[in-house]
Formats: structure tokens, sequence, C-alpha cells
């Protein structure tokens, strides 16, 4: 199993749509239906590498990313997200700290 490269409140971008967010879970191997896999994932990233659940900046949804389709975001600018709050309380001006509560 590989080791993930970005972690829960890493600002990241999509390498090939452009979107930013921020990190929210990650998985150490793609844990999703096939049937998800076979509509949404057009480019059959690799099932056993790290996936990423993330919120979209300046949306109302959230993305689940296969690691080889992120890079880390080099716009620092803070994430406009309606669920933000519910996973993070404190932004340092590079990452988010995900509150207490979570597990």
């Amino acid at each position: 199993m590989a080791q993930a490269h970005f972690f829960v409140g890493q600002l990241v971008e999509h390498n090939l749509f452009g979107y930013r967010g921020v990190v929210i879970g990650v998985d150490p191997m793609f844990n999703h239906t096939d049937a998800w896999y076979e509509s949404v994932a057009k480019s059959r990233p690799p099932k056993d590498q790290p996936w990423y659940h993330v919120l979209v900046h300046e949306s109302d949804h959230m993305t689940y990313v296969a690691e080889r389709n992120l890079r880390v975001s080099l716009d620092t600018t803070q994430i406009d997200h309606p669920l933000l709050g519910a996973y993070f309380d404190r932004y340092d001006g590079a990452r988010y700290f995900p509150r207490h509560s979570m597990h």
C-alpha cells in the first residue's frame, strides 16, 4: 500500500480540471463502488493508490480524487465552501486544522 502524499487540511489542485480544494479525508486505496469508478474515473487511475475526499473551492460539493490527479496548490487563498466549518476550525495561511470532534 502506497503512502499518501497529501494530508487532511492541505490545499490541493486537480491536475486535469484545475479546481482548488482542501483535503477532508484520505483513503489508502480506492473505497467507492465499481459502478462509480466505471462512470466517473474516466482516466482509470489506479485503485491501489491513495484517494482523497476534497471540498471544492467556490462550490457546494466535494469530490473523490485519485492521488495522481492532484498536486499541492501554490495558491494559499482560503477555500470558500459551505461545509468548511464542519471539518476545520482554524486556518494558518497555509493549511486547515481539523475540528477536535473529528476522529
